[in-house]
């Protein structure tokens, strides 16, 4: 039996690759999001809310949560998508393409 690789076997891959990462920088965000809140120097907030959004992608949970905040909480989820698209426009610069 010969073994092939098709282009969509590769993009099916990278996909699922993607996907994993997302997830585990999701939740290395949410753990350090727990952390930040009883640490003086790591910003809880910050990172929950980052590890929330990554989850959203993926996680029917995060996006409720997320949701949530954006409900209870305008101005601190305004200021995180301020955060996030100025964090976006320089990761792009950095790397030179669209992400």
């Amino acid at each position: 039996m010969k073994l092939t690789w098709k282009r969509e076997d590769a993009l099916t891959m990278q996909a699922q690759a993607k996907r994993i990462l997302i997830m585990i920088l999701g939740w290395l965000f949410i753990i350090l999001g727990i952390a930040g809140l009883f640490l003086p120097f790591l910003q809880g907030i910050l990172f929950l809310l980052i590890g929330l959004y990554l989850l959203s992608h993926e996680s029917r949970w995060a996006k409720t949560q997320l949701h949530k905040i954006k409900k209870r909480h305008p101005v601190l989820y305004g200021r995180f998508i301020n955060f996030k698209t100025n964090f976006r426009g320089k990761f792009r610069q950095l790397l030179g393409k669209r992400v």
